[in-house]
């Protein structure tokens, strides 16, 4: 099972898996930060556009944008960097480069949305870049096999702590 948020992008109500939520927040970021700081008119002109691609691509109300979706419409949108280079700001004032993935380091959790039993090889994939079920695979093939102890699956699910809860912040100013 897994999350979903509700959300409104260009002005239209859509269902979203987390992950998808999650992707669609930093590429939105991720172009806010490269256009001119007064330029709002821009940046809803593309969430409609995202929003109409997924109109196409969404056949009822109640079926769920997947990450696949989001990035197949972040595809037809274009990269980023499409739009510009970064806004260039005071090294204390620029946050979004500092929560970039090649700045900060990496944490293993358990995963709170890919877990079949304990989320431990949803946060392993998570923290590798890889898909959940092939960790699940090769972890289930390792026990079976004798090449690890479910006791090892036990313990990592004692000493790996559960990811953090982030609250739900749909329209966050940006300053």
């Amino acid at each position: 099972m897994k999350e979903t948020i509700n959300v409104n992008i260009g002005s239209l109500a859509f269902t979203l898996d987390v992950d998808a939520y999650r992707l669609l927040d930093r590429y939105f970021d991720d172009i806010r930060r490269r256009l001119p700081e007064d330029d709002s008119e821009t940046m809803a002109d593309i969430e409609a556009r995202m929003a109409e691609i997924f109109r196409e691509q969404v056949s009822s109300p109640m079926r769920v944008v997947t990450i696949d979706m989001a990035r197949a419409a972040m595809a037809r949108m274009g990269d980023p960097s499409d739009f510009g280079e970064p806004r260039s700001t005071s090294a204390e004032n620029n946050p979004p480069q500092d929560n970039s993935p090649h700045n900060t380091p990496r944490k293993l959790y358990r995963s709170r949305t890919e877990r079949s039993i304990a989320g431990v090889c949803g946060g392993l994939a998570d923290f590798f870049g890889v898909e959940a079920s092939m960790v699940r695979l090769v972890t289930l093939l390792l026990i079976f096999f004798g090449g690890l102890s479910i006791w090892v699956y036990i313990i990592l699910w004692i000493v790996i702590p559960e990811e953090p809860t982030t609250p739900f912040t749909p329209h966050r100013k940006k300053s």
